[in-house]
């Protein structure tokens, strides 16, 4: 079963993608900010991680750069979830070595399927 960490500060964002990606026959993995996802990176093996932009402690920006530099996590896509869609945004999130980045409010169908697609591109590349 494929694992997925969701790092997002807001309890019932959080609580939806978790139900909505358990509905979608993944393994789920919640924290709260992006420090606790980086923690959580490190010791466990996720195959994708979905992170908030803006979280307390540590934004989602600096925890995909710190996952990009260590080498046991690298290799894991991220995908950003934002509520900002400005270009600025979106190519700060990809700068930072982000795989994809959805836009909040989402269907959960779209978030379903962005994953699937980043994880069908992960595995072929």
């Amino acid at each position: 079963m494929t694992k997925i960490l969701v790092a997002e500060d807001d309890q019932d964002i959080r609580e939806l993608i978790v139900l909505t990606l358990q509905f979608g026959g993944f393994n789920v993995t919640p924290v709260e900010d992006g420090s606790l996802a980086v923690e959580k990176a490190k010791a466990e093996s996720f195959d994708l991680i979905l992170m908030d932009v803006r979280m307390p402690r540590m934004t989602g920006y600096e925890a995909c750069r710190r996952l990009k530099e260590m080498d046991t996590t690298q290799n894991i896509p991220i995908i950003f979830l934002s509520a900002k869609g400005q270009e600025q945004e979106i190519q700060t999130g990809i700068d930072a070595g982000a795989a994809d980045y959805i836009l909040k409010p989402f269907a959960p169908d779209t978030l379903i399927n962005t994953i699937n697609k980043v994880l069908s591109k992960s595995k072929a590349g």
